[in-house]
């Protein structure tokens, strides 16, 4: 009996669902705008975004020009943004902010469109193109809007885009070294430190600096070994000037030691 009843309630959800899906099928042919603008409101309050959008896109054109487009577009851009089409709504969002400038949205679409990008930038090892975009949108929303309740959001969510661009190059520039290119190394690391002076990573980068100056000058030919354990000392000073307790300083004295008795071998 009670597989019955399992089976016939299983059967009136199909029922239901068949006889809703007609009923949207029936409401995208139909020439009664009202009444799909009607829908789609219902369809948005009810979070079913994906049917709201369908006619929210048909009537974009259809009150193109009048007094209800700009709400219209509103919807359908919030609902790209529900269905987590971020690169679809943060174009929407940024081109009603552009076509309704005198909108009570304005500022909240503009703010959107920089979000959708950002929630676009991905982990820090893959290509950062939407994390590049995402600081340059925000940064353009700050100077429009400097007093917006927004301005500590977007320096909070820029720090956070800015750090793993940070990370993305740490690592770019390590990894030279654990490959054992210590020329390329040093170039990398040393444009990092310019590129990110108050980096987190300062004392170990500038301290991987003087390691592959040492272990470069170790693997180079002989007349090129002078210079470069001078190289090594010069990386020394730089380092022990800014952090004279460095956590790396056993290690710094050591390569400083080795490499200022090999320098006297060579006058």
């Amino acid at each position: 009996m009670f597989k019955n009843w399992k089976f016939f309630i299983g059967l009136a959800l199909v029922v239901v669902f068949l006889a809703s899906c007609s009923e949207y099928q029936k409401l995208l042919k139909s020439s009664d705008f009202e009444l799909k603008y009607k829908r789609a409101k219902e369809y948005y309050e009810k979070k079913d975004y994906y049917k709201a959008s369908a006619l929210f896109e048909e009537l974009i054109n259809i009150y193109k020009g009048t007094a209800r487009g700009e709400e219209v577009y509103y919807y359908y851009t919030y609902c790209q943004y529900s269905l987590q089409e971020y690169i679809m709504a943060a174009y929407h969002f940024k081109f009603f902010a552009k076509n309704f400038p005198n909108s009570r949205h304005v500022e909240e679409a503009e703010y959107l469109s920089s979000f959708c990008i950002y929630l676009e930038s991905p982990e820090y090892s893959l290509d950062q193109m939407y994390t590049y975009k995402a600081i340059e949108s925000f940064q353009l929303y700050l100077d429009k809007y400097p007093l917006s309740s927004r301005v500590d959001s977007c320096n909070k969510i820029i720090d956070v885009l800015r750090a793993k661009l940070e990370k993305k190059a740490y690592h770019g520039s390590t990894l030279y070294y654990k490959l054992g290119d210590y020329k390329a190394a040093i170039i990398a690391l040393k444009n990092m430190m310019k590129e990110y002076p108050d980096s987190q990573y300062r004392e170990e980068i500038m301290y991987l600096i003087l390691k592959s100056c040492y272990l470069l000058a170790e693997n180079s030919i002989e007349k090129k070994k002078k210079e470069r354990y001078q190289n090594t000392l010069n990386e020394y000073y730089i380092l022990i000037d800014e952090y004279p307790t460095s956590k790396y300083i056993k290690e710094a004295e050591s390569m400083f030691t080795s490499s200022s008795k090999k320098i006297k071998n060579y006058q």
